[in-house]
């Protein structure tokens, strides 16, 4: 027999011939075992159903969710047009590649593109292949103009735009990059916010610079948009693409269809995922038609993107989130939410130490470890995940209205007062 992982003071043992094959993570002291490839330490927690801004377990026990599958189901749980869009899609037709037209796919790339800067879109399957594209693009964008040698592109400290091998190299996390040979190569890393660190890292060789707006995992930090006018300034002057990662901003999350739109300043290539399919996969790059210009027939592809299943889908989604007064009560809430937030924070201060982020992409930067007070929302019943610099996200459907906003914070509050109790313990003790 072999012991194979040790949580919590518990040993798993299992027989050799299954060793390969078994997954352990724990919950709380509990052991979750399963055939699935051990990446994701997950909660034993399963969910049978959703509906609006609530899951529901096969005992039926109700969830809030303010994880949205991690900023996915921006229309919450079987929101009623995407699963008419889907159903009717199901009965006409699935996938035939992109050797031939796909109306759905066409239509949806010009309704992006009039809804926003862009000329041209590219369809795939997830964020992360969208990032590979964008990459490819500038690129490529600089090897037609005559300079192929500026094949690097400028990145920062605390992003995530993947897990592919390109994009963990734009990332630049050390964590993620362990183990898997070296890094691809051309990706400049600098401190967050810090311009003369750009104007620093920008060489011979430098083709463009890659940023996210709000950046989600690196703790739901605002990218100040004065800092975003300077980088847009720093590309025109040399001659550099800039790329906006609104893989997680991107479909209304931040309050406007796309971030860049409230910030001033355009990109010339965009990527785009997550909630663009509101739960089923699909992911996006779009571009000025001159930041496109090297990517003609054979330089991309992907059997899966734009598949007509995806396309019904996504079409659904922006039929919902760009229907009159949709984002405006969105952004009504987003507030709202904030206000009640704030208030929480001056209630227990030694619980959060910040509330920030945009519309209904929010951070709790905690002052007990942020990984406790998710294990204390889920007590209560309530979802959401970690991000870096000890933050909480709340990423809700952006469907929900008062009453769930109203739970939310209820949830919140009564978790926070056992965290405060918990926290305050210690000092106590040492005082006594």
């Amino acid at each position: 027999m072999l012991k194979i992982a040790r949580f919590c003071n518990k040993v798993k043992t299992v027989p050799p011939r299954e060793a390969a094959h078994f997954f352990s993570a724990v919950v709380k002291s509990q052991v979750v075992s399963s055939h699935l490839l051990p990446t994701y330490a997950r909660v034993d927690l399963a969910f049978e159903r959703g509906e609006g801004a609530w899951l529901f377990t096969a005992d039926g026990e109700r969830y809030l969710d303010f994880a949205s599958g991690v900023a996915v189901n921006a229309l919450g749980h079987a929101h009623p047009a995407l699963v008419k869009a889907l159903e009717e899609q199901a009965h006409k037709l699935w996938h035939v590649s992109n050797l031939y037209r796909i109306p759905g796919a066409e239509r949806l790339a010009d309704r992006l593109c009039a809804l926003s800067f862009a000329d041209v879109t590219f369809f795939c399957n997830s964020g992360t292949e969208a990032i590979e594209g964008a990459i490819k693009m500038a690129r490529k964008y600089q090897a037609v103009t005559g300079k192929p040698e500026r094949f690097r592109i400028v990145t920062f400290e605390g992003a995530f735009h993947g897990r592919t091998l390109a994009s963990l190299a734009a990332t630049g996390n050390k964590k993620y990059l362990d183990g898997f040979g070296p890094p691809v190569e051309g990706f400049d890393q600098v401190a967050y916010a810090d311009l003369e660190a750009v104007k620093k890292a920008i060489g011979s060789e430098t083709g463009a610079i890659m940023i996210e707006p709000v950046m989600g995992e690196g703790g739901v930090r605002v990218v100040p948009h004065a800092f975003l006018k300077a980088l847009r300034d720093l590309c025109d002057k040399h001659g550099l693409l800039l790329i906006f990662d609104e893989v997680q901003t991107g479909i209304g999350r931040t309050g406007d269809l796309f971030c860049y739109q409230h910030t001033g300043v355009t990109p010339d290539i965009m990527a785009l995922a997550k909630a663009l399919g509101g739960g089923f996969p699909v992911g996006a790059f779009l571009a000025t038609t001159e930041a496109a210009k090297g990517m003609t027939a054979g330089t991309h592809g992907s059997t899966f993107g734009g598949n007509p299943l995806a396309m019904a889908v996504a079409n659904a989604v922006i039929d919902v989130i760009t229907a009159d007064g949709f984002l405006d009560r969105m952004k009504q809430n987003a507030l709202l939410l904030k206000q009640r937030l704030a208030e929480l924070k001056d209630r227990h201060s030694s619980v959060i130490a910040e509330v920030r982020g945009e519309g209904l992409l929010i951070g709790l930067r905690m002052v007990p470890p942020a990984a406790a007070m998710v294990d204390e929302l889920r007590a209560e019943k309530m979802l959401a995940p970690t991000a870096g610099d000890n933050v909480v996200r709340l990423l809700p459907p952006l469907i929900i209205g008062e009453q769930e906003i109203s739970e939310a914070v209820n949830r919140i509050d009564r978790a926070c007062t056992r965290l405060a109790q918990l926290h305050a313990r210690p000092v106590k003790e040492a005082a006594s």
